[in-house]
């Protein structure tokens, strides 16, 4: 019998590494449930973008609020608890499909830019984007160092499907200027997860994806959780309590 491994051990491998690899977070039943969710909602609005390349729908939980409770798993609540232990929220939900042989890459780079309601100048936070009615801004470090990224894979993914590459540690490096990340790229090493695994990672992670040269999707369920209350202000814009 596979022994099962803790899930204290992928939260410490995500402390040194910056992700970490969950073979199974959601059962096989529980994808096509979500898969089904999303297929059946309607894909239209501000929030859905959709080409040849790529399928994308921002606010996810706010378009088809049906997968709140379909995400809303044990499984997933107990990682939420271990990866915040006085509890977390949600601040960002985006649904990313990669359809087979998609010419649309990813260059290396940081998450460093957050959702939030509206502008406020505050110390700290800045520079500041506004595109399509959404207002994004780059926090102080400590709220990116407080964040966790869960990739929940609809499909399994590896190098043919556009599978994230990585650079293990670099999220210890702070904020990288754009001109050096090239440099601190050598040691990358691409993260294949499997169909109802997910991967965890942090914002300062570098990371990239190549196109894809297969004939198989690469479905995933982007969510960010946080245990950073912002300050007088600012708000979250897709802030969300999770798992009670």
């Amino acid at each position: 019998m596979k022994a099962v491994i803790p899930v204290n051990y992928f939260v410490a491998q995500l402390t040194v590494d910056g992700f970490a690899i969950l073979p199974q977070l959601y059962t096989q039943l529980e994808i096509a449930a979500l898969l089904h969710c999303i297929e059946s909602a309607p894909a239209a609005g501000a929030n859905f973008r959709r080409s040849q390349d790529v399928f994308a729908i921002r606010n996810l939980l706010g378009e088809i609020p049906a997968l709140g409770a379909l995400l809303d798993t044990a499984a997933l609540r107990k990682l939420l608890g271990e990866l915040f232990p006085a509890g977390g929220h949600l601040t960002k939900a985006i649904y990313f499909d990669k359809p087979a042989g998609s010419n649309w890459l990813v260059a290396w780079h940081q998450d460093l830019m957050i959702n939030v309601a509206h502008r406020a100048d505050v110390p700290g936070f800045g520079p500041w984007t506004a595109k399509a009615g959404w207002v994004a801004v780059q926090p102080p470090v400590d709220v990116l160092e407080n964040t966790v990224t869960v990739r929940l894979h609809l499909d399994a993914c590896d190098a043919t499907n556009g599978a994230l590459k990585v650079v293990p540690g670099s999220h210890r490096r702070g904020v990288v200027p754009a001109a050096a990340i090239a440099g601190h790229t050598a040691t990358a090493t691409v993260c294949a997860v499997p169909a109802g695994g997910a991967m965890l990672m942090k914002p300062l992670l570098l990371h990239a994806s190549n196109r894809s040269t297969s004939d198989r999707p690469r479905r995933v369920i982007h969510l960010e959780f946080s245990a950073e209350e912002l300050p007088a202000g600012l708000a979250w814009r897709e802030r969300r309590a999770w798992g009670g």
